[in-house]
Parts: C-alpha cells; structure tokens; sequence
C-alpha cells in the first residue's frame, strides 16, 4: 500500500543589502528597505511531502523524526 504525508513549516528569515563601496545615502536609495541596518524579514512557508509504500513492520513510510530532523539545523 502507498501513502503520502505531508507536513507543512513556517519560519523566518531576514537579510540586509548593502555595498561597502557606497554612501549611506547610495545604499538606501539602491536598496531601499532591504539596507535597513538591523536586517529586514520575510516569513516562508515550505511543504515537504513523503511518499511511499508503508513498511508492513514499522506502519511507517519513512522515519517521521528524521525527516522533520531538518528544521533543527542550523546555517
């Protein structure tokens, strides 16, 4: 039998644009917010869908802790 899981995550992230080799003033004409010294954010949604047949030992397609195992890391 196949089956399909899906999981859905939110998260946050922010960057900030900026060129050393311009002027405050160049840098937030070119890049507006995004040169906002503390960083400017945006929000994402990912989904992530396994599919796959069902392991007739475990009930399981896969190893749901090790896939969400992701989210934890770090860049």
């Amino acid at each position: 039998m196949k089956a399909h899981l899906t999981r859905r995550y939110r998260f946050s992230a922010s960057h900030r644009l900026h060129c050393a080799d311009m002027s405050a003033e160049e840098n937030q004409a070119v890049y507006g917010k995004c040169n906002n010294p503390y960083g400017h954010g945006h929000n994402y949604f990912v989904e992530v869908t396994v599919s796959g047949q069902v392991d007739p030992r475990t009930g399981m397609v896969c190893n749901l802790a090790r896939t969400c195992a992701w989210k934890s890391m770090k860049s």
